[in-house]
């Protein structure tokens, strides 16, 4: 791979993980709308934003063997509620002082994806592997210990997304055109709640002409730019490596919750987060081993 192809791409993964990693901010700026409301938002805008990115960028014949495949759209709607789930239990989080938990989510997500491949594709795993999940499993218990309290929005914010992640591999449709597809299957519902139960400020036709109102409209621009910029990057980096960059995400998290948003970090939950990294540098270190000897053969 080219030197110039390489470096593009690390710019484009370090842009696509910052972003994702600075989320907060954005979301920070428009909590009074509530987590439910926002979500709602963001299908509706990354749905009409998402169509008209994809008329401007062909995934040719793309729609024709989505339609050949009809067990894919199937596959689509329940990855859409999947998806949506987790866009919510996020927004919560990040609205609600729970940042550090969603940092920890994200941390601990590519040991799901581990777990995951283990119990529903029948993987096996590595020793490696499963030292790097026995001390993530440490670290989640030592915060219910220590903190009595369970870690439940890191652990539905990793099983979401990592199941996400699981049945996208079942429905091989590029990522722009999936995501597109599962915003349009969210947009009844999204559509429905607002219009018959909704009860924000954005169900008034007159909070449409506030300069106010593009906040909510960035919604979609927000939500699909990094995933244009990953899926560039993907095409310029070895996919192990955009693993690698991944933890940008998490890190950035972790420090808009303690030095931004003065989120609380005593040192239970430090402990906690030790067991999780030493987990992922044991991860980290397999995965790199692996490679290494698979660029030898």
């Amino acid at each position: 791979m080219a030197t110039a192809d390489l470096r593009k791409g690390y710019l484009l993964g370090l842009t696509t993980f910052s972003i994702w990693g600075l989320f907060p901010l954005y979301f920070k700026s428009i909590e009074q709308y509530g987590a439910l409301e926002i979500v709602t938002q963001r299908a509706i805008w990354s749905a009409l934003f998402g169509t008209l990115v994809l008329s401007l960028w062909k995934h040719p014949g793309w729609w024709q063997e989505l339609l050949a495949h009809p067990r894919r759209i199937g596959v689509l709607m329940i990855s859409s509620v999947l998806i949506a789930s987790n866009w919510l239990i996020y927004v919560w989080a990040v609205n609600h002082e729970h940042m550090l938990e969603a940092s920890l989510g994200y941390y601990i997500n590519p040991l799901v994806n581990v777990l995951l491949g283990l119990i529903v594709l029948r993987e096996r795993l590595r020793p490696l592997q499963w030292v790097a999940v026995a001390m993530a499993a440490v670290g989640v218990l030592l915060q219910l210990i220590t903190l009595g309290d369970f870690p439940w929005v890191s652990i539905i914010l990793a099983l979401s997304f990592g199941s996400y992640g699981l049945l996208r591999k079942q429905a091989p449709v590029a990522a722009l055109p999936g995501l597109v597809v599962e915003t349009w299957l969210l947009l009844p519902i999204a559509l429905g709640w607002l219009f018959f139960f909704g009860s924000g400020v954005s169900t008034e036709w007159s909070f449409w002409s506030d300069p106010q109102a593009l906040w909510l409209v960035a919604a979609g621009p927000v939500t699909l730019l990094p995933l244009l910029c990953f899926n560039a990057a993907a095409r310029h980096l070895p996919y192990s490596t955009l693993g690698f960059l991944q933890y940008i995400t998490p890190t950035l998290l972790l420090i808009l919750a303690v030095w931004v948003f003065n989120e609380p970090f005593p040192a239970d939950r430090q402990l906690a987060f030790i067991f999780i990294w030493a987990g992922l540098a044991v991860y980290s270190y397999d995965a790199w081993r692996v490679m290494r000897r698979a660029a030898v053969r």
